[in-house]
Formats: C-alpha cells, sequence, structure tokens
C-alpha cells in the first residue's frame, strides 16, 4: 500500500494512541482514548473510532488513497496460529487482532509489537537515524526490545526478535542465584531485575523501604546513600544485560525507551561498565536518549507501511 497519510496506532494498557504523518514524516493529527479494560471487542471498536477520526482530520491530505494503518501492541502475533500472544493485555491473547481490525477499517493492518515500533521508529528518523543497526530497549514496568537493520524492523521466525528481557541476567552474583520469580515462569530474567518494577523490588529487598523507580532515581541524584546504592546495582546489572546485546548483535546503538530512560547516570557510566563485559578490545556502541521520546510508539507502527 502506498499511500499519502499514514496511520500509527499504540494500544497500551491504560490508553490508545492514534497519530498520522504526512510523507515527509510531519504529524497532521494525533489524538488518544482510554483503554477499555478488558474488553476486546470494545478495543477493536475504540481504535477504529480513533482511525475514522484520523481519516476524517487528514482527508484533504490524503486525496483518494486511504490512509495506511499500523497498529504497536503490548504482544505479538503467534506465527504458528495467527493469534495475539505474549500481551501483558490479557484480552487480547487469543485473538486475530489484525484480521478483526481490517475488517472492521475495510483496509489492510499491520501489527507489531510496540517496543519493536519504537525501535523502528527511533532508526527510520530518530536517534539511529544515521546508523545501520538499531537496537530499541525499552525500560519500564518490563523490559523490552526491537532490533532494527538497515532501517527494515527483523522478524524471527518465532516472532521474539528482541525479547532480551527474558533472558537471565549473565554473570550473576552470588546473591542474584536463582533469581526473582518471573511472570515468564522462569527465575533471574533480566527484566525482574532492569524494568522500573524490579528496580522497585531490589530497593525494598535492601531497604525495607517502597518506592517507585523515579522515586528511587530522584532521591539518588539528592545524595540519598540507600537509593544510591540501588541505582550502582542497577547500573551493573543494567551494563551486563545490555552487554549480550552487543556480544551477539554488535549494534551501532542502543536507543532506550520506556521511564527508565531518564535515568541520565544510564548514558554515561554504562557505556564505562561495557568493556568488562563485552568480548571486543574496543567498544563503540552507541547508547542513547530517544529522540521521539514517547511518540516512538506511534510513529514506528505508522512506519510498519513504506
Amino acid at each position: 500500500m502506498s499511500a499519502n497519510i499514514r496511520v500509527g496506532v499504540d494500544l497500551g494498557g491504560t490508553k490508545i494512541e492514534v497519530a498520522a504523518f504526512d510523507r515527509e514524516g510531519v504529524e497532521r493529527f494525533r489524538h488518544r482514548a482510554a483503554t477499555p479494560a478488558g474488553d476486546y471487542q470494545a478495543t477493536v471498536r475504540t481504535i477504529a473510532a480513533l482511525v475514522a477520526t484520523a481519516d476524517s482530520a487528514t482527508q484533504s491530505l490524503a486525496g483518494r488513497l486511504q490512509a495506511s494503518v499500523g497498529v504497536g501492541i503490548p504482544g505479538t502475533i503467534s506465527p504458528a496460529t495467527g493469534l495475539i500472544k505474549n500481551a501483558n493485555s490479557l484480552c487480547l491473547i487469543g485473538h486475530a487482532l489484525d484480521r478483526d481490525l481490517a475488517d472492521a477499517l475495510s483496509r489492510p493492518v499491520r501489527l507489531a509489537n510496540d517496543a519493536d515500533c519504537f525501535a523502528l521508529s527511533e532508526a527510520v528518523d530518530g536517534a539511529g537515524a544515521d546508523d545501520a543497526i538499531v537496537f530499541g530497549a525499552i525500560l519500564g514496568t518490563g523490559a523490552g526490545g526491537g532490533l532494527v537493520i538497515d532501517k527494515h524492523l527483523v522478524r524471527g521466525p518465532n516472532a521474539i526478535s528482541g525479547e532480551w528481557g527474558h533472558n537471565p541476567l549473565p554473570w550473576p552474583r552470588a546473591d542474584e542465584i536463582p533469581g526473582p520469580d518471573c511472570y515468564c515462569g522462569l527465575q533471574g530474567c533480566n527484566e525482574t531485575y532492569i524494568s522500573g518494577t524490579g528496580l522497585s523490588r531490589d530497593f525494598a529487598a535492601a531497604t525495607g523501604e517502597t518506592a517507585t523507580a523515579a522515586e528511587i532515581a530522584s532521591r539518588s541524584d539528592t545524595g540519598d546513600a540507600k537509593a544510591g546504592a540501588a541505582i550502582e546495582r542497577y547500573l551493573d546489572r543494567f551494563a551486563r544485560a545490555s552487554a549480550t546485546i552487543i556480544n551477539i548483535i554488535d549494534p551501532h546503538v542502543i536507543v532506550l525507551g520506556g521511564g527508565l530512560s531518564h535515568i541520565a547516570r544510564l548514558y554515561t557510566d554504562v557505556p564505562k561498565l561495557w568493556p568488562a563485559y563485552v568480548f571486543s578490545d574496543t567498544v563503540v556502541t552507541k547508547l542513547a536518549r530517544p529522540h521521539h521520546g514517547d511518540a516512538g510508539g506511534v510513529r514506528g507502527a505508522a512506519w510498519l507501511w513504506p
């Protein structure tokens, strides 16, 4: 499909955002609505209504061609069944969301994992625009990722490219074995340490105090010793986890997204830690802030169409 307008949809657990972009990538429309909690059919209707609103707002630019539609989801399509799997929005699991949306919108729809969309957005015209191999890593409630090579999203045969959050934390210390339980059924996954949830859990285990990841980072910046120790542990764990990405993929840049991407010390301290873990005499991979910030997912969804 070659359209004058590309519409991207970012389907989240609490909100659904739609944006429309012209051929030059200029945003022409943006709107959001609350995600219907636990209601699959209502979710499909809400997305269809948002896309219809975007169509109306950009009709003069679209001309006779229907806008293309891409959707970023908190899960992926199983190559075996064609149905949604691995979604933390449980009501999506087991449904043919791409086909149901195509029926509702009377046009083809492309779906991808939200982390893949983030990576694609940053690779096309973001922090990785000048780089051939871009890994996008989202550090939020969980830890997801996506891989883009030469501006093309890499889709593996199992539809799990970039799922570094469910590899084990590498080079574990004695007190990191066997590691916390992960919802995937295993223990000690990267996600249980380097997500915001993981940082909060680690801080609580060490201090007996409850705090969000943002609060821990803020307290560390003001000299709080306990928060500072938690951030030091976090930085080393993130360095170990991300070093395995470099050892396997050797990306030019790793772009961070999600709430923890705002921790400034990630960008200054982690590259200094990498040489201890990366199998190379030099480490020139960059660690970069996202250029598009919170808009990366919806932009990347739009870029699922050429």
